[in-house]
């Protein structure tokens, strides 16, 4: 039987090998890490229906809230162009409608089956009229039951004749700075958009 004479290694080279072992464990790590989270495409598709688009009207009197030609530095080819456009307006006798339908869009979430929904106050301040869109394309009538201005919440309640998809609130005292965070809102009424990040 031939034995094989190993050299034995050295203390240094026995350093060096557990070092780069680490440093490629290190970098493995890393790699994994940055890569993200596994897919978030199923608590997407669980969520989206509980993301609703808020639609409101409001009614303005002319001569309230008018939007005053703007103050642009003189020279500027803007301001010649407000200024001609607002003259001419005077001039010509223009008035706007005495009054006008004013409409924005918001997001907001259900977090209760019964139709309570959460928006931002911004969305529904002063609305005359608010409309909740939903995924499958119902569309109901909501009225504000609750706001907080400091904060920029609102709660709204609308009627359903079965219940509604929903979200729970998690609980803040577990999240931690750095924990993934999954966004779905409803920009500009174009549909649900997912975001994740930290």
């Amino acid at each position: 039987m031939n034995a094989i004479a190993m050299k034995p290694l050295s203390v240094r080279a026995i350093c060096l090998h557990l070092g780069m072992l680490a440093l490629t464990m290190a970098w493995l790590t890393q790699t994994a890490l940055a890569q993200g989270p596994a897919s978030v495409a199923d608590l997407a598709e669980k969520l989206l229906p509980a993301v609703v688009d808020i639609s409101t009207s409001q009614k303005i009197e002319a001569g309230k809230n008018q939007v005053p030609s703007p103050n642009l530095p003189e020279g500027s080819p803007f301001r010649e162009f407000f200024d001609e456009f607002f003259n001419d307006q005077r001039r010509n006798g223009q008035r706007p409608p005495r009054r006008r339908n004013v409409n924005s869009l918001g997001s907001g979430f259900v977090i209760d089956p019964s139709g309570i929904i959460v928006t931002n106050n911004h969305v529904i301040d002063k609305a005359d009229e608010i409309e909740v869109n939903f995924a499958d394309d119902r569309k109901l009538t909501a009225k504000i039951i609750g706001r907080d201005v400091k904060t920029d919440l609102a709660l709204l309640k609308v009627e359903s004749d079965t219940p509604l998809p929903y979200v729970q609130f998690g609980k803040s005292d577990t999240v931690r700075v750095g924990d993934w965070v999954l966004a779905i809102g409803n920009p500009l009424g174009l549909g649900g958009s997912v975001t994740l990040g930290i």
